[in-house]
């Protein structure tokens, strides 16, 4: 999948283009807008992309992971040369050693908190302007969709492609929403 970027300045305007967008195939969940005006987007019911995705937690946690990672093997090798486990055991350092992934992640999520997501940095000025966002995630087959849908508004400013979140077939969520609703 590949996700497309356009601007504009009219929410109004993206609540039609959503709504051309559905009745051309597309899904709610392939159709994000990323605003600092949440609540002119929650009153036209547009796709909002969530607050959690608009930080840059996830990458950084990872990141703080594979330090603590690192970290956490730093303490149970030097416990095992050290010879401290002859004596008092491993449970002690192994211990540590998850004490220390765990602080490691969570202090990457707290640095990413404070960034927005990598995808939109390059955004942050037009957002700030009171421009607006408009995310599309398509595979292939609906490009021509995409494209006989934004013709039709000119005043959508093609801002770049970038990767999209992974695309579940309509098969596979219907057959995840089976499984729920039978426990």
């Amino acid at each position: 999948m590949k996700r497309y970027y356009f601007l504009t300045d009219d929410l109004d305007r993206l609540q039609q283009v959503q709504n051309d967008l559905q009745e051309n195939g597309l899904t709610e969940p392939q159709i994000h807008v990323l605003s600092n005006d949440d609540s002119g987007v929650m009153r036209r019911k547009l796709n909002n992309v969530e607050a959690v995705l608009r930080k840059d937690v996830v990458q950084a946690m990872e990141r703080g992971a594979l330090v603590g990672l690192g970290a956490s093997a730093l303490v149970l090798a030097v416990s095992h040369y050290s010879g401290i486990t002859e004596t008092v055991g491993w449970v002690p350092f192994v211990f540590l050693a998850v004490v220390v992934l765990g602080f490691f992640t969570w202090e990457g999520g707290l640095f990413g908190i404070q960034e927005p997501h990598h995808d939109f940095k390059r955004f942050k000025q037009a957002l700030a302007s009171g421009r607006h966002l408009l995310l599309i995630d398509i595979d292939k087959q609906e490009k021509n969709a995409l494209e006989r849908v934004t013709a039709h508004y000119p005043e959508l400013e093609f801002s770049g492609t970038g990767s999209a979140t992974p695309h579940r077939s309509e098969e596979h969520t219907s057959e995840l929403q089976s499984q729920y609703l039978s426990r």
